[in-house]
């Protein structure tokens, strides 16, 4: 059964994926991009929680100031990246150059002001970055970053890129942690999405000003603490 139903929310959530990707084309600005892209994300949520019983809860809002700031988060699956638009207004997601390429896809992402990176670009690609996130917060977005670049399974452990501390460095705003366990429900390259409850949680804010490398080892170990421990509250509620 968990097996259909997760073929079925697949299927129509491509559909519906490609629906709004077509219909939005005529959208020029920025922001209706932006709105466009949270109406997707609430729909696409709301199949994931009708079709297979899939809800999710975000604990510790009041950790994101009122301010600008970045926002650093666990990545364990491809719902982390469904969520952020709703929970801050104007998402600017740091993401892999590569992505650019997909169809219509690659081009929302920079319409969305969206920050591409050259992972093989060397100081270069990553002074270009820098000054992308400069200017998504000069316009009031949060910058949204997974520092690990890729999902990883619950319980793993990736080492965190060099990128995230530099734009701490030279942006100057909070980073907020955020750990998750969606990766328990819903795995990376997983067709199966199990029933279930994922938690988001939003940590304290890390303040400027600290050292590169003591700000590293910081959010390192907040993210991984806080993620193990919701995987723990995974295993003694579904064994």
């Amino acid at each position: 059964m968990i097996g259909l139903r997760s073929a079925v929310f697949t299927v129509l959530f491509v559909i519906w994926t490609a629906i709004v990707l077509i219909a939005c084309l005529p959208i020029l600005t920025s922001k209706a991009i932006i709105r466009a892209g949270r109406i997707w994300a609430r729909v696409s949520l709301a199949m994931l929680r009708g079709i297979c019983g899939l809800d999710h809860e975000i604990r510790g809002l009041a950790n994101l100031p009122s301010g600008p700031c970045m926002i650093a988060a666990k990545h364990q699956s491809a719902w982390d990246t469904l969520i952020f638009p709703l929970l801050v207004d104007g998402p600017g997601y740091v993401y892999k150059r590569e992505l650019r390429m997909i169809p219509l896809f690659g081009w929302y992402l920079t319409q969305a002001g969206c920050i591409p990176i050259d992972r093989a670009g060397g100081p270069k690609a990553l002074r270009r970055m820098i000054e992308h996130a400069r200017r998504s917060l000069e316009q009031g977005r949060t910058i949204i970053i997974f520092p690990e670049g890729t999902r990883v399974a619950p319980g793993a452990r990736h080492p965190y890129h060099p990128g995230v501390a530099a734009l701490y460095r030279q942006l100057n705003v909070p980073v907020v942690p955020v750990a998750v366990n969606s990766g328990s429900f819903w795995g990376r390259r997983a067709l199966a999405k199990r029933p279930g409850h994922i938690v988001l949680e939003f940590l304290p804010p890390i303040p400027p000003g600290q050292d590169r490398r003591e700000f590293s080892a910081e959010l390192e170990r907040r993210i991984e603490e806080a993620s193990n421990a919701l995987l723990a509250e995974v295993r003694e509620t579904c064994g």
